[in-house]
């Protein structure tokens, strides 16, 4: 059996180790969203090797993370079972990505049925698309952004710092109020709980971010951090959706800091949409490149046919 623990802060120097060893590309592979969450999923941690292993829990079933680090993985997949087996538990591994299954195949070629999960699916944009808004499909981004400029002709754009974080704390607040009659406010309440645990580790999370003013008040925010090798990846986004060309004036005010910050960063993954039909809309509108595509594994023991 693996000996889980609680995630801590203090663990990010060793399981970062692991993730930049790594070089995975899904947005649950980071040490923000594992640590934000873990209360809603209950998630532990462990080092299995030289492996990274997380287990949590959905709806009373348990759950693993495809393990990330270098080495001899089969190893560690035969612990997981273990772990799952010695729990009376099934062998579940969650958000992996086709390159993963291809990797599971190799350990075991036919213990696994796969799901894909739709609701899962990162959405990945070329930075730089994200910067320049060029081209016909994002013309009504523009067309939002020059609307925006237009009414607020005051606004402006600051970096996120310990300064003036408690205002972006307060807006999310008045934005969570004006969501609470959403159908979708059980999810509202846990992502606030994850958004309170970025907020309070801010500077230890290593996290990054951008605002918007508009007569000198707070009506956009965004947080976010480098995931992988080429990738930048967004935690967070809130804009007061009464205020036409928010949402568009953020996300394009931040990528240009992404660009300026990281030359060398080709992509942004802005996370999934949870299933929420809003939200899908809004994420395929700014067309997304690739779709990071995520799948469930269930483990099964082969029967023996009777001779």
């Amino acid at each position: 059996m693996i000996n889980f623990k609680e995630i801590e802060i203090s663990d990010k120097k060793w399981i970062d180790q692991l993730l930049v060893t790594a070089d995975m590309r899904g947005c649950h592979q980071n040490f923000t969203n594992i640590f934000a969450w873990s209360k809603i999923y209950k998630y532990r941690v462990a080092q299995v090797n030289d492996f990274l292993v997380v287990k949590g829990v959905m709806d009373d079933s348990p759950y693993y993370f495809f393990p990330a680090g270098t080495g001899d993985i089969k190893t560690v997949f035969e612990v997981l079972k273990q772990d799952a087996v010695s729990n009376g538990q099934e062998f579940v591994v969650a958000g992996i990505s086709p390159e993963n299954i291809a990797v599971m195949k190799e350990v075991f070629p036919d213990n696994f049925e796969y799901k894909v999960i739709r609701d899962n699916f990162d959405y990945v944009y070329l930075l730089d698309k994200l910067v320049t808004l060029k081209g016909n499909k994002l013309h009504s981004k523009r067309n939002y952004i020059n609307r925006f400029i237009k009414v607020n002709s005051d606004w402006s754009f600051e970096p996120i710092s310990l300064a003036n974080l408690a205002e972006c704390w307060e807006m999310n607040l008045q934005w969570c109020k004006l969501n609470s009659h959403n159908e979708n406010r059980h999810e509202i309440a846990n992502e606030t709980c994850a958004v309170r645990r970025c907020f309070d580790n801010f500077t230890e999370l290593g996290l990054e971010g951008g605002l918007i003013r508009a007569e000198g008040k707070v009506i956009a925010f965004t947080m976010g951090e480098k995931l992988n090798s080429d990738t930048y990846v967004i935690h967070i986004e809130k804009a007061f959706g009464e205020i036409a060309g928010a949402y568009q004036m953020i996300n394009r005010e931040f990528a240009a800091v992404i660009q300026k910050n990281y030359p060398q960063l080709l992509y942004v993954n802005r996370e999934e949409d949870m299933g929420f039909e809003g939200l899908r809309k809004a994420k395929l509108s700014y067309h997304p490149d690739k779709m990071e595509e995520k799948y469930w594994a269930t483990y099964f023991e082969l029967k023996e046919l009777a001779v």
